[in-house]
């Protein structure tokens, strides 16, 4: 049951890599970003940087920031909204991109609602419908398939399903890789995937440094890109 009491969970962008905060958050969320003073974050250490990019009217000192990531146990992840339950707003920070999304603070979230806390997802950068716009691939019928697997049969048979999806049901598969294993799984994909399967890599959106380039498997195979730990997004569509 929601209580009149209860402060708000807000979910925050954050920037995609080392790019000013109002080159690519709209100025109404860095505003409200800059009215609240407890924060939910994967990283404590690297929210804190954000937030003073983001230039609060406060000493960071005055704020408080509790961790929620992958090791956070579920028991403990109700404790972190007390605080909103007793009237207290809360802002919830990935370390990139959109909270929640391909993210540990979507169990937050699931709880908030379960708690009757109003949640309110505010506009920022995502890389994973960036690339999905910039792609020129199907939009319309689209699935996010988070990590593959790392071991290589395991990521060859997934990378074959996928296409198989893809062509199945006309829809882009889109998902993402540790940045240091890049280059190592679009070597995979190049080999293994059918030559007229569409392809797209998607690195350091919103930065200077960004590439989206996409063009079939064969086109692809001779001249795939270095990556070398560049945050990517892979998509692909089967003809």
């Amino acid at each position: 049951m929601s209580s009149e009491a209860a402060g708000s969970l807000y979910l925050l962008p954050n920037t995609l890599g080392d790019t000013a905060p109002e080159a690519v958050i709209p100025a109404a969320a860095l505003h409200r970003t800059r009215s609240l003073d407890y924060f939910i974050a994967e990283n404590p250490k690297s929210a804190r940087a954000f937030l003073k990019r983001v230039g609060l009217p406060r000493a960071l000192q005055e704020i408080l920031v509790e961790r929620l990531d992958h090791n956070t146990r579920p028991a403990d992840i109700p404790v972190l909204l007390e605080p909103v339950l007793r009237g207290r707003d809360a802002g919830l920070l990935s370390e990139a991109g959109l909270p929640a999304v391909a993210d540990p603070g979507a169990a937050l979230v699931r709880i908030a609602h379960e708690k009757g806390v109003r949640v309110a997802p505010l506009s920022g950068p995502s890389s994973i419908v960036l690339a999905l716009a910039a792609s020129g691939l199907e939009g319309q019928r689209f699935a996010f398939h988070g990590y593959l697997p790392v071991a290589r049969d395991e990521l060859v048979a997934a990378l074959k399903d996928l296409e198989r999806q893809s062509r199945r049901l006309r829809q882009t598969q889109i998902f993402i890789e540790t940045p240091y294993r890049n280059d190592a799984t679009l070597g995979v994909m190049l080999r293994i995937l059918s030559e007229d399967t569409l392809v797209c890599v998607a690195a350091d959106l919103t930065l200077e440094s960004e590439m989206v380039k996409t063009q079939r498997t064969a086109r692809w195979r001779g001249a795939a890109p270095r990556l070398k730990g560049r945050p990517a997004v892979f998509l692909l569509l089967a003809a």
